[in-house]
């Protein structure tokens, strides 16, 4: 662990991490920041070992990511503790978290080989002609806070496999998350110095981009952040790609079961309490069921509870922060300001830490903040639609486009409206939108674009090479491009 050791010593000009417990407001540890100066020796340390990792055979890479879920899952809890403490995830939704980090490790370490073989292809001319999927560099990876371990495995995963080198730039307030996941790597046998924590600020993500060691760049975040980060890769023609923010919509048409179709909505909505990009947050409703789903949904809200995050089945822990709870709260009181009608919720509860509770927002229309802005917290906004075309275009008219649903009783028609109808990286009927290692994952419109999991994800940061062989002497180019 030299390397590591060397890369955290304190520094005069660092400033420190700190983190604090949104539950209680409360002061937890502190870590050293690292400097710019760290991060491109970092870079080119990670540069330098990726020449060997490449040649590595799938195998060899294989037993090592399958050796970090074997670590994930032994540590569970451990990690899921962590979480709550930096960020207020609940100890379920912590151990779930890792549960699935690791599930994603299996998948790419048992699928790589299968998604980067060599393809065939036919080249007129004779001779052979195949594509080959060769690895970038090292990527850059810069990660929020609201999935600490997932998003950055669900990045950190294929990409290794691939072959590359990682570098991670974490949210700060997460900064114990960041470590522990480059102690998995390395303890799992991730060599020193291909997989590194950094602790930056965010204005040192700029340079890094356009370090000569750094192949690529992937980022979850906010629209501003992807904006930032497209700016910087372009600037160098550098590929990037970038999971933003979202405001999902779920239609609910007229033939749904309407208490059912409201749990969907429910789960779908209060999904790590609200703080996800593919969190439910708009609920496009056909007016002649509108009443019945509003009660529906206000009682299926109603069953989020707040509750200590570090006890079992606690459904509603804090949000992140103050700050971001109190912004909750803010669009919460500008949209009623504006006509919306409060249902549910919408008290800031008199106590100490990160709290607010499940909220119904209905008649929420265009110019309120619950319909125009991604509200990152557990407020569900209730939209009425006076039927399927109307539901649509109000579906779409989102600057978002990450994921959709679409919840009815007839699987034809919302199969057709969720393949054919709703802009959105991902669009689900009767369930809840969810990332999973098996299918690509990613948005459009300012939701972001290229894709995350699956073979998708991992052709991602790959050379897709075409390569055409033949015998000297058989024949050439006739000329034409």
């Amino acid at each position: 662990m030299a390397e590591q050791a060397e890369l955290t010593r304190p520094h005069a000009s660092a400033t420190k991490l700190q983190t604090v417990n949104p539950a209680n407001g409360e002061p937890g540890k502190s870590y050293d920041r690292h400097t710019i100066e760290d991060g491109h020796h970092a870079a080119e340390t990670a540069r330098a070992v990726f020449l060997s990792w490449r040649r590595t055979s799938f195998a060899d890479r294989s037993a090592i990511i399958r050796k970090a879920a074997e670590v994930l899952r032994s540590r569970k809890d451990e990690f899921a503790r962590l979480m709550t403490e930096e960020m207020g995830k609940t100890l379920d939704d912590g151990r779930a978290e890792v549960e699935k980090c690791a599930f994603h490790c299996d998948w790419f370490a048992d699928n790589a080989d299968k998604y980067l073989e060599k393809q065939p292809v036919e080249i007129g001319g004779g001779g052979e002609a195949f594509v080959t999927f060769n690895p970038l560099g090292v990527i850059l990876a810069v990660m929020p806070w609201n999935f600490p371990f997932w998003q950055v495995f669900r990045a950190a995963a294929p990409a290794l496999m691939a072959g590359n080198g990682m570098l991670l730039k974490h949210a700060s307030n997460v900064p114990g998350c960041a470590l522990a996941i480059e102690g998995v790597l390395h303890q799992a046998g991730v060599p020193k110095g291909l997989f590194r924590t950094l602790q930056l600020q965010s204005s040192d993500v700029e340079p890094l981009i356009k370090d000569e060691n750094v192949a690529a760049v992937t980022l979850t975040g906010s629209v501003p952040a992807g904006r930032a980060v497209a700016t910087a890769a372009g600037s160098v023609l550098k590929k990037c790609v970038l999971e933003l923010g979202g405001s999902d919509a779920y239609i609910v048409l007229e033939d749904a079961d309407v208490a059912a179709a409201a749990k969907v909505a429910a789960t779908a909505r209060m999904v790590n309490g609200g703080q996800s990009c593919i969190a439910g947050k708009r609920f496009v409703v056909v007016r002649s069921i509108l009443d019945a789903f509003e009660k529906a949904l206000v009682e299926a809200m109603r069953a989020y509870d707040m509750g200590d995050p570090t006890q079992e089945g606690t459904k509603l822990g804090p949000m992140v922060s103050i700050k971001a709870r109190d912004e909750i709260h803010k669009q919460v009181e500008e949209s009623i300001a504006k006509g919306a009608k409060l249902l549910l919720g919408g008290t800031v509860p008199d106590r100490p830490g990160a709290w607010y509770p499940a909220t119904v927002l209905a008649n929420v229309r265009p110019g309120q903040p619950a319909n125009d802005e991604e509200v990152f917290g557990p407020v569900a906004a209730i939209i009425v639609a006076e039927d399927e075309v109307d539901a649509i275009r109000i579906a779409n008219s989102s600057e978002f486009g990450l994921g959709s649903g679409v919840l009815t009783s007839d699987l034809e028609r919302g199969r057709r409206i969720a393949a054919e109808e709703l802009e959105a990286g991902m669009s689900f009927v009767n369930e809840s939108v969810r990332s999973d290692p098996r299918a690509p994952f990613g948005g459009v419109k300012h939701s972001g674009y290229g894709r995350e999991c699956s073979a998708f994800g991992i052709h991602e940061f790959v050379n897709i090479k075409t390569v055409h062989v033949k015998p000297l002497g058989h024949g050439g180019q006739n000329g034409i491009e």
